[in-house]
């Protein structure tokens, strides 16, 4: 089912494609939908933004994607696919620093003088005590 907030944003499009737009990570997986982004579809033709090298990989994927595609749908709405080069999706923001991490990395620079310095430590520690270990 369609989220309330993007359904008045989905009537102005076929079904297809509000269900292909709402769905896409489920459909071809977090790997894919990372790195190519449903456009239009049009008479068959699902048009898909992606850079350069990951369409190239992709379109070696093409039957696998349709084949995707057209089983969640239930029908065979999807023939073809056409890449269009984009810039790549944008990452997603980083977190905000939890308050725990802004005290502890304050403290650990509270012994240095003030400056650009110590303003760049406390911003790295920051980030670093936010991430955590990877």
């Amino acid at each position: 089912m369609v989220p309330a907030l993007v359904r008045p944003a989905f009537r102005r499009r076929a079904p297809a494609t509000a269900q292909v737009l709402a769905d896409w990570d489920a459909i071809v997986g977090p790997a894919v939908a990372a790195v190519a982004t449903p456009r239009k579809l049009f008479a068959g033709t699902l048009a898909i933004a992606c850079t350069g090298p990951a369409a190239l990989e992709l379109q070696h994927l093409s039957a696998q994607l349709i084949e995707r595609i057209n089983t969640h749908l239930g029908k065979v709405t999807v023939t073809r696919l056409r890449f269009v080069q984009d810039a790549a999706p944008a990452p997603p923001p980083p977190p905000p620093p939890r308050p725990q991490a802004v005290a502890e990395a304050r403290a650990a620079v509270a012994s240095l003088p003030e400056g650009g310095l110590r303003d760049a430590l406390e911003a790295l520690g920051r980030m670093v005590l936010t991430r955590g270990p990877e």
